[in-house]
C-alpha cells in the first residue's frame, strides 16, 4: 500500500494504491468511491484484489466527501469533475511499469458508478472491463424531478451531511446515461440489491439492456450500500471478472 497524488486542473486527486506481490505486469482496477464515501470504505476491495495477483487503486475525488483533504470544495464538485479525477488517475496508473496498461478496468459504486461508466464511455480504448455496484444511473433524473428548471436551483443545497452547489445540478440537464452505456461494447458486470431503496434496480434493468455486454448480478436482501458478506462477494467477482477477461460473470 502507497498513498499516490495526482495534480490536475489545479487540484489534486490523491488515492491509495494497492500493489501486488511479485514481478511482472498486473491487471489493475481503479476503484471509485460514492456520494461523501471516501478510498477507505473499498480497502477490503483493494487488499483482496493485491493478494489475487491483480492491483487497485482507490482514489478520493476532490470535493467528493467532508473527509477529503484535497482542499477543492464540495460546492464544486460535479460529475464532470469528478470524470476529471478518475480520468487523471487513469492516465498515471497506465504508466506504472508493473501495470498492464491493456489490462485496466473501472470499478464504482453509486455515484462512483455513474462516474465511471462515464470516464468508460470516453475511454473505451484504455479500458478493458468495467464493474459497476448498485450505480446511480438515477442522479440526473431524480435532481431534475427537484429542479425542473434551472433557475429554481439554490446557489448552495444541502444534501446528505454535505453542501453542494448549484454547478453540480446545472450540469445534469444535458447528461444521458443511456447514451454512455450504449458507447462501451467491452465486458460489464452490474452488481445491485434487491432492497436498494435510493437508487431502484429497474435502473441497472435497464443498463444491461443499453450495454452491448453487460451482465446483471442481483443480491437478494442487499440494500444501497452491502453487508460484509455481500462485498465479500462483490471482490471474489471481482476477480474473477478480471482473471477471465469478464467471461466470469
Amino acid at each position: 500500500m502507497e498513498t499516490i497524488i495526482i495534480p490536475h486542473h489545479g487540484r489534486r486527486v490523491d488515492g491509495v494504491l494497492y500493489r501486488p506481490e511479485g514481478g511482472g505486469k498486473h491487471p489493475m482496477v481503479i476503484v471509485s468511491h460514492g456520494y461523501n464515501g471516501h478510498a477507505s470504505d473499498h480497502a477490503y476491495l483493494g487488499e483482496y484484489l493485491a493478494s489475487e495477483g491483480i492491483g487497485a487503486v482507490a482514489l478520493n475525488f476532490c470535493g467528493g466527501s467532508n473527509r477529503d483533504t484535497s482542499g477543492f470544495p464540495t460546492t464544486s464538485m460535479t460529475l464532470f469533475t469528478e470524470k476529471q479525477d478518475l480520468l487523471a488517475v487513469l492516465d498515471e496508473v497506465r504508466f506504472l511499469n508493473w501495470v498492464d496498461k491493456e489490462q485496466i478496468y473501472l470499478f464504482g459504486s453509486s455515484q462512483g458508478g455513474m462516474v465511471s461508466a462515464m470516464a468508460a464511455g470516453e475511454r473505451k480504448a484504455q479500458i478493458r472491463g468495467l464493474i459497476l455496484k448498485y450505480p446511480a444511473f438515477c442522479i440526473a433524473d431524480d435532481w431534475i424531478r427537484q429542479f425542473p428548471h434551472a433557475a429554481d436551483i439554490p446557489e448552495e443545497i444541502p444534501f446528505w451531511d454535505m453542501t453542494l452547489g448549484k454547478a453540480y445540478v446545472e450540469t445534469l440537464y444535458d447528461l444521458k446515461w443511456e447514451e454512455q452505456a450504449e458507447g462501451f461494447d467491452k465486458p460489464v458486470l452490474i452488481v445491485h440489491g434487491d432492497a436498494d431503496d435510493v437508487v431502484p434496480v429497474s435502473y441497472s434493468e435497464q443498463a444491461a439492456k443499453r450495454y452491448p455486454d453487460a451482465v446483471l448480478r442481483v443480491f437478494a436482501g442487499e440494500g444501497h450500500g452491502f453487508t460484509e458478506a455481500g462485498d465479500r462477494r462483490v471482490a471474489e467477482m471481482t476477480a474473477a471478472f478480471v482473471r477471465t477477461d469478464g467471461a466470469d460473470r
